[in-house]
């Protein structure tokens, strides 16, 4: 029961950051032929190794839930790469002087910055057709990451990443 109530506590503190998705794919594709995947052997994600699992994982539940397996000989195969970086802060306090008086003018300004600046993630998912050579669907997500976060809630955060990117595939034609 303990369990179960932080989960539902992580969830709602990881679903209240967005995860903003924006989605890309060749409007020529059939998707009804791709019903088998893979990921690439040389796969470079950017995330850390335990990350990287986290979010196979999820991606491979996903990926079952909507009828896709994993193949050694796959239809498809799958490509992922990651970045972080620092937005900047958009807060600030400004504190102004001045004066003025006998066609005299003068002053001074100050923007002190409030709070931090927010760390975000971009990952890059590509669904490649490697017997044509190409792209055919891509997703870019972009969420705001903590470093410092616990394991649970990057696997949370992980999780509802990969379930708000695969909400577009295959895409509705």
């Amino acid at each position: 029961m303990r369990f179960l109530k932080i989960a539902i506590l992580t969830f709602l503190i990881v679903s209240c950051a967005p995860i903003r998705v924006n989605y890309d794919y060749d409007k020529t594709t059939n998707f009804q032929q791709y019903k088998t995947y893979n990921y690439y052997a040389d796969i470079q994600t950017g995330l850390s190794e335990l990350d990287t699992k986290r979010f196979l994982d999820a991606l491979d539940a996903t990926m079952a839930a909507k009828g896709f397996s994993l193949a050694e000989n796959p239809d498809f195969f799958i490509d992922i790469k990651s970045n972080q970086y620092q937005t900047a802060q958009r807060n600030a306090v400004g504190v102004g002087l001045g004066g003025t008086g006998r066609n005299v003018g003068g002053g001074i300004s100050i923007g002190l910055p409030i709070g931090q600046s927010n760390i975000k993630r971009e990952i890059i998912i590509d669904f490649v057709d490697e017997n044509k050579k190409q792209l055919f669907w891509q997703a870019v997500s972009e969420a705001s990451f903590n470093p410092k976060a616990s394991p649970e809630n990057r696997e949370a955060k992980l999780q509802a990443i990969v379930e708000k990117v695969l909400t577009g595939f295959p895409p509705k034609q």
